[in-house]
């Protein structure tokens, strides 16, 4: 609810009731199972510990802790970084952009549950020039090798690029290799992709290879796109 050095003022100015009793001296000790904290009036809970990263990964790095095959990983990126945490979803060796990372399981786990449909946004150069049918059947969803049809998707021509074209597909699933299945389905192979926007989240002008921590608005809106109850992020 505030820092520190606000909380001592807030404690000062009786502004701060345990179990219903004013308490005026900085540093009185509750315990948050049993005792009730009130701060003019609103229930204070326990702060988060927890540690949310964006990474703009570059193409050549795995998306895992290990791969005898792969010695470069995600992790190699979080110079610094001493939480235990996990990417959300995966993205592929030479896939780049939007990766999130974090130690929240529960978050993680939302984010990725295809109930929740999380908004994802790809930039693909694909070989050929896609026609406006091809187009139309990306969007309506494509009967994959498996024999499973992918949900619709919001598909358009950003631009042509010589004998290939660029393209940006908006998923709402998170099937493995969705983007490179359905554009190969129709006789487009990727030669290049990128996820420049997921679940809300875009690199903006972090460079390939950085991270940077969400602030406390981005990560309670993650929260409050798959349902827990915002209020408890990074500093509060």
């Amino acid at each position: 609810m505030a820092s520190r050095r606000a909380s001592d003022h807030l404690i000062l100015a009786g502004k701060v009731e345990v179990n219903g009793l004013v308490v005026t001296l900085p540093g009185t000790q509750v315990n948050p199972d049993a005792d009730v904290v009130r701060c003019e009036g609103k229930i204070a809970r326990p702060g988060t510990s927890k540690t949310y990263l964006l990474l703009n990964k570059p193409s050549g790095y795995i998306v895992s802790a290990s791969d005898p095959h792969n010695p470069q990983t995600v992790f190699d990126l979080l110079e610094g970084v001493d939480a235990r945490v996990f990417p959300v979803g995966r993205l592929d060796m030479d896939t780049t952009g939007v990766l999130l990372l974090t130690d929240d399981g529960d978050l993680s786990y939302r984010l990725t549950h295809p109930s929740f449909e999380i908004r994802k946004v790809y930039r693909a150069v694909v070989r050929g020039r896609p026609s406006a049918e091809t187009l139309g059947q990306l969007s309506r969803g494509i009967a994959l090798e498996d024999g499973v049809t992918t949900a619709p998707a919001q598909v358009k021509l950003i631009r042509q690029l010589g004998a290939n074209a660029v393209l940006q597909l908006t998923l709402h699933e998170g099937r493995k290799r969705q983007v490179k299945l359905m554009c190969a389905a129709v006789g487009h192979r990727v030669l290049e992709l990128a996820r420049i926007v997921f679940a809300g989240l875009e690199v903006g002008g972090l460079e390939l290879g950085h991270y940077r921590s969400l602030t406390v608005g981005e990560v309670n809106r993650l929260c409050a796109l798959v349902g827990i109850p915002t209020g408890t992020g990074p500093g509060d």
